[in-house]
Formats: structure tokens, sequence, C-alpha cells
């Protein structure tokens, strides 16, 4: 099948099983009074910061409060987010009911940034297989990320040429995901992969920053990035590969997400390898993991061979409950996240596949903690797996930090599935918060 126009680095593809949410009845009618009066409340509390969309209109964010009340049972708790007003037990137990509120939250956390509040599924829009939303927006009509637009039938934005994306030089050892187990941060793979037995102090990293995502976490700690996802893509592949100087022993790729550009950022890594062969460069991604298998494959061939390693942020297990905190499915996710276990064995240091989860109270608990580690568990007990604690952010900054007993439990929630090398991150926010 003919790659799609967006696209000249995705060859021999097709699009692959349909990975939206899921399919339920949106029953919008029965809510239609409720939904309004309760995102004009969103809109219009006072809150902690502010956000300003182009037109120079401000957007409330939910601020700090004592409690909330699900709009859908009643109950009262201060782990319940004032934009989703939903407790995590109706999103698990009565999705279909609930959905109508999760998408008006998700509407009203992209309205600001003119970003559409669902992908776009138009019968006869262009095409775009680069992630799993499947994007087919309307002649005029923008894809969920915001990269790309339909015009005249042709997808006109970011392409493998070039990218919305931005750089920046990061001291090893950093305050990556993997900084524990990756060369960087501990010498594993020396000498093949790392340029010393323990943190490579002298060198840095090229922190590589993407301007779009193909998720829509109500929670993002890097949220700000939605300013600039709908602008043009002007950094072609080889001035980032250009940024790679004789220090830099590493280029990490984040955003945002890679996924929606992942053709670009896979040029500009097999430029700056080409560019500087006969020494270690080790190529690492961080991504939510949607995006398209073959892609994915190149990336992956990319960092096994060059002693890189590839961050899959697991944002939950329940597909009910990714969809109310990031708006999407997590199907592909879990499919990439498989398809990439296989590589594991053919290199067992430095580790190739590490798995992370944002412990956002009230929502990422013990269970979704201990259903996500027995996944990880029977691929390979001894992939890394680091439990991140949550700063209040975006539309999620009404939450506290994560408590240290929530983040105690969901540790050993995790070591019981069989997990080898679990660890706490961000331990610092850790509190007595609930």
């Amino acid at each position: 099948m003919q790659a799609p126009r967006c696209c000249n680095a995705l060859e021999n593809t097709k699009p692959i099983c349909d990975s939206s949410p899921l399919q339920t009845p949106r029953q919008k009618s029965c809510h239609k009074l409720a939904l309004s009066t309760w995102g004009q409340h969103l809109l219009l509390r006072a809150s902690l910061g502010r956000i300003t969309d182009r037109m120079g209109t401000i957007h409330q964010r939910p601020s700090a409060k004592d409690v909330t009340v699900c709009q859908h049972c009643g109950k009262e708790s201060s782990l319940i987010s004032g934009v989703l007003g939903l407790c995590v037990d109706c999103i698990r137990n009565d999705f279909t009911q609930v959905l109508p509120f999760i998408e008006e939250a998700h509407s009203i956390a992209r309205k600001p940034f003119a970003l559409p509040p669902e992908p776009p599924k138009v019968e006869k829009g262009q095409s775009c297989h680069l992630c799993a939303n499947e994007c087919r927006p309307a002649p005029g009509g923008k894809g969920y990320c915001g990269l790309r637009t339909n015009k005249e039938n042709k997808l006109i934005g970011a392409t493998a040429e070039k990218g919305n994306v931005s750089w920046y030089y990061d001291a090893l050892p950093t305050n990556c995901v993997a900084d524990w187990v990756c060369p960087g941060g501990s010498g594993a793979g020396y000498p093949l992969f790392a340029y010393s037995q323990g943190p490579e102090y002298g060198y840095k990293n090229l922190a590589v920053f993407y301007h779009a995502c193909s998720f829509d976490c109500l929670f993002c700690q890097n949220w700000q990035y939605r300013y600039s996802a709908t602008k043009g893509s002007q950094t072609d592949a080889m001035t980032l590969a250009q940024a790679v100087d004789e220090r830099t022993a590493c280029i990490c790729y984040f955003g945002g997400d890679p996924s929606p550009q992942l053709p670009h950022a896979i040029r500009a890594s097999r430029l700056a390898l080409q560019q500087n062969k006969g020494r270690i460069l080790r190529i690492c991604w961080e991504t939510n993991g949607s995006m398209h298998p073959a892609l994915l494959r190149q990336a992956a061939e990319l960092s096994l061979n060059s002693g890189g390693c590839i961050k899959f942020d697991l944002k939950a297990w329940s597909e009910e409950l990714h969809v109310a905190l990031c708006g999407v499915s997590n199907r592909r996710t879990l499919e990439n996240f498989k398809l990439l276990a296989q590589y594991v064995e053919k290199r067992p240091s430095p580790p190739f596949l590490v798995a992370s989860t944002l412990l956002v109270p009230g929502y990422i608990d013990r269970e979704e903690i201990s259903r996500i580690a027995a996944f990880i568990a029977s691929l390979g007990p001894d992939i890394p797996y680091a439990l991140l604690a949550f700063h209040p952010q975006f539309m999620m900054n009404d939450l506290p930090p994560t408590s240290r007993r929530h983040a105690e439990e969901c540790f050993e929630a995790a070591k019981a599935q069989g997990l080898r090398n679990v660890r706490l991150g961000n331990i610092h926010l850790l509190g007595d918060y609930y």
C-alpha cells in the first residue's frame, strides 16, 4: 500500500487494527444540560494558573481545593480531578454513562490551543497512519496532534525532512527516566556502549523536544508544547543531526511525544550516526508508544545497535481509565510494548526497554500498577520499571502530589508481580498528602 503522504520514511505499510477509543454509545442527550453547566463551571473556576489562547482569551484551570464531588455517583474526595469531575470507580465501572463528561473535559483542555477535541474520522478525509489515532481530517481540518492540515486532499505539515522541534544539551548523568540503568547514568554496557564504567561525567545528552503529541494527558508535565503544536515545521533533519558534537554521548527524543514526528527523528538519527561513525552515540526514545509498528521497528533497530534504550510511558492499564486521563486508547501502546519485548534478549546490557508510570493520585492506584506490572513481567521480569511521583500540572493541578504511602504500596504491588528491577522516581515529591 502506498505510504502516507505526510511520511516518506514509512514504506510498505497499511492501516492496522483500529486503536481508537472504546466504541461505546455516546448517550449525550441525557447529559446535555449537566455537561453544559459543568463545562462552564470548569472554565470559570478560580485557578492556580491560567491558559491564554492565541486570541488572548483566558481559560481558567481548576484550582486547588478540599474536595470535588463525582458528577456520576456523588462521592466526595480530594482525589477527584476537578476537570473530570469523576471518581476512578465510575470511570472503570460505568464508562458508557460517564463518557460524555470525559469528552467534555478533553474538549475544554484542547480548545485554548485550537486542537481538535478528538481524532477526526471524516469518511472522505485524508488519512494519516503515523500513529494509533489514524486521523482522517476533512479539507481544511487538522489532525489530532495539530501538526498537519488537509489541504486539497494532501496532508501539509511536519514531514521526515521538516520537524516542529527544539533541543538543548543536558549534562550527564541527567534526570532521565532510565538514568539508573542507562550507560549515561550507570556505565552499563561499558566499554562498547559507554564512555566510562560509571556515570559519564564530562559528556552530555542532546535532548530533542518534539512540539506535538498523539495523546491529550490532562496531567501533562510538559503541557506548554501545545502552544507550538500547530505552528509551522521549519527544522530540517540535517540541522538537528549537526547539533551533535564531540561530547554528545546520546540523543534522547521526547516531548510532547516523538510519535507524530517519528520519520523526522529517524532521519536525523541516521544522519547523526553516519556523521559520527567510530564512536559511541546512543539513540534513545521517551514515548507514549502510539506510533505505527513499522516506524517503531526502525526506531528499535537504531537503539539496539547504538546502545540506546526505548522508554515507554505506560500511563494506565484500564483502557477506560486511559481514555479518561489521556483522551485516546492505549491498545496500540500495549501492542507496541509487546513488539519491543522481542528485542530485549538481543542486548541484555544495557537494558533495551524501560517502562514507567506516573502515580496520579486518585486514579493510578495499586490495582493499575499491579496489572501493568503483571503485563511487563509476562514479557520479561528483568525489564526495568520506574514508578514516578506526580506533581500537579496542567488540567490536574488541583490534585496533590503523590503520597509516600501510595508510592510504597504501588512499589510493593509491582514487585509482587515478579518484576526484579523496580524503582521509585521523583522521590523528592513524596509526602503525607493523603
